[in-house]
């Protein structure tokens, strides 16, 4: 376990040491020396999942073709870069240079006007400069869509900015005068050209990607967070502490009334919480998956804590391509061996004795959906020949990061947590026979609770839903990651409290089933998070087609069922602390 958790402190060093600005690489260029443009990808604008390789569509290709080595996290993203039609030399201005003469023919028109019918923009990068644009243009000059014009983008303007001998910002612009009509199924004749003017700034290397950042920290948008934040808070204040200021009276005369009891007739009947001091600590149901979905939760929760931390140093930047991919992957990986150890150790506290199983499940519990959803969604990408399918390479690597590093480390900490010979800590004594939980109403039941818990962290952190759903499902950039850890504290506060609160009114009515509840509760904010999936998807965004549709609501549901086991987890521990306190506060017989 130690040599894991060294290699894993390793790793994550070298995440951080790693330059935060090395937006790319550090040449230096002489004027005539060729600087690298990739051309990316294209796509519907509004379906980010579905992209497609730039060469799909007849563009020029050039002479020399050849594909850039891409990382992990590229790939995962979608990424394929290789070279673009066009040659930008560093401080070489070019005027309407022809790139191809070509013939479309009837079917290369009609794919050209179905990716301008779909709002198709490409993508490049320049010195890892990010380049895009549209490749086409509507003209709805007619009330019938029957009498729309559907043009093509055959001139497009690069302004590029230089600081001495470096590359410091690149823009792309189509020229709306120069189109072609693709309105008619007909052969069309096209000159592809482009126009390159070089300008000098004063603007430092280090800082050339700022400007990608700056729209996300913009004033306005600023004060749409902190007003999320300031709303967040005041409504967190406000109904956790009156909870508090409840159960804190609540619990004091509970105390008191149970110490006058004990002063009096020992034979009194007890009532209320202390009545199931004897049940109260009585192992659950299936510990099994119950200390699987704890040791999955805990390595879910490491894993985000980390994220937030390469986040906040700087890792995360505008169009760092794929690193947040790659991080998770490493990340996800190396901490494996947090959720066996947790995982066996809360198992063997529980008595269990097949710990090997409990492994099993700890190891699939997240991932095993995971993966049954990325074949369904890889399958579709492949269908539809999209840059989301990963190459055959890509995922042996994937399997080989699992079958070599997060497998050993998932069963090292296993055999570290059996070892751990850790007993599990109730300060009262568990009677043999469990007492009948008395009839309750119905919304004591376990929806119920589950819904009135979701509620109140959910209704902290939706306002800020909405940017990162924009940013992870459309192209809008987001920066602010201090924010978000704040809302992200906010939301475990809400989640312990809530899940404390419902579980002690749980005991109260002499229900003493509270470990599944409490994971149950803590977690419902997980279902929250995917329904306001659906309120998105139909009423905040544009996507459509089977296909974003598909990614969309596949890989958020793997998303929300990771969040669900992290604030799970969360949940049970929160509860479990004050379960301990309040019958440790109180004598039992």
């Amino acid at each position: 376990m130690k040599k894991a958790v060294s290699v894993f402190l390793f790793v994550v060093t070298l995440f951080l040491a790693s330059p935060a600005r090395s937006d790319a690489s550090d040449h230096r260029y002489k004027e005539g020396d060729v600087v690298p443009l990739y051309a990316n990808k294209i796509g519907p604008f509004h379906n980010p999942s579905e992209t497609y390789r730039y060469f799909d569509l007849p563009f020029c290709i050039p002479d020399h073709m050849k594909e850039k080595k891409e990382a992990l996290g590229e790939v995962l993203n979608g990424d394929r870069l290789v070279s673009a039609p066009y040659r930008l030399d560093f401080q070489k201005e070019k005027e309407s240079e022809a790139v191809c003469k070509k013939k479309l023919t009837k079917e290369e028109v009609a794919r050209f006007r179905s990716a301008v019918i779909k709002d198709y923009y490409f993508q490049m990068y320049y010195d890892d400069l990010p380049i895009w644009g549209f490749i086409g243009k509507v003209d709805k000059e007619g009330k019938d869509p029957s009498d729309y014009k559907y043009f093509l983008y055959k001139h497009i303007h690069f302004d590029v900015f230089y600081n001495k001998d470096r590359v410091i910002e690149i823009n792309a612009r189509t020229d709306p005068n120069s189109l072609v009509d693709l309105t008619e199924d007909k052969e069309v004749d096209v000159e592809f050209m482009y126009t390159v003017k070089w300008k000098e700034t004063s603007t430092p290397f280090e800082k050339r990607m700022d400007k990608y950042s700056q729209s996300s920290s913009l004033p306005h948008h600023l004060e749409i967070h902190w007003f999320s934040i300031i709303n967040s808070c005041v409504t967190v204040l406000l109904l956790t502490g009156f909870l508090a200021t409840i159960l804190m009276r609540v619990l004091k005369n509970d105390f008191v009334k149970y110490a006058h009891d004990e002063e009096s007739v020992d034979d009194q009947e007890e009532t209320g919480w202390k009545y199931i001091h004897g049940d109260v600590f009585r192992y659950p149901k299936y510990k099994s998956l119950f200390a699987a979905a704890l040791g999955s939760g805990t390595q879910l929760f490491t894993l985000t804590l980390f994220i937030f931390l390469l986040a906040l140093v700087g890792v995360f930047y505008p169009y760092n391509r794929g690193a947040l991919f790659t991080a998770l992957v490493v990340i996800y990986a190396l901490t494996s061996g947090i959720a066996g150890y947790t995982s066996a150790t809360f198992y063997c506290q529980l008595e269990g004795t097949n710990w090997v199983r409990n492994l099993l499940l700890t190891g699939c519990l997240f991932c095993g959906p995971l993966f049954l959803t990325f074949c369904f969604l890889n399958t579709v990408a492949i269908v539809y020949t999209a840059t989301a399918a990963l190459p055959f390479g890509t995922i042996l690597v994937i399997v080989l990061i699992w079958t070599l590093v997060t497998s050993p480390l998932l069963v090292l900490g296993g055999i570290a947590g059996k070892n751990s010979k850790a007993e599990f800590q109730a300060p009262v004594r568990t009677t043999k026979y469990p007492r009948e939980i008395p009839p309750l109403p119905w919304y004591r039941g376990t929806v119920p609770q589950m819904a009135m818990a979701g509620f109140l962290p959910f209704s902290a952190i939706y306002i800020e839903l909405y940017y990162i759903f924009a940013s992870v499902w459309g192209h809008r950039i987001y920066t602010i990651y201090s924010i978000l850890f704040i809302v992200f504290i906010i939301l475990l506060i809400v989640t312990a409290f809530i899940t404390v609160a419902l579980t002690y009114f749980q005991l109260t009515a002499e229900d003493h089933e509270w470990w599944w509840r409490s994971f149950l509760c803590g977690g419902s904010t997980g279902l929250f998070i995917y329904a306001y999936c659906l309120y998105y998807y139909y009423a905040r965004s544009d996507m459509s087609g089977f296909m974003q549709t598909s990614f969309f609501f596949g890989y958020m549901a793997c998303i929300c069922y990771g969040f669900f086991l992290m604030l799970g987890m969360v949940g049970f521990r929160a509860t479990l602390l004050f379960v301990r306190h309040i019958y440790r506060s109180i004598k039992c017989e």
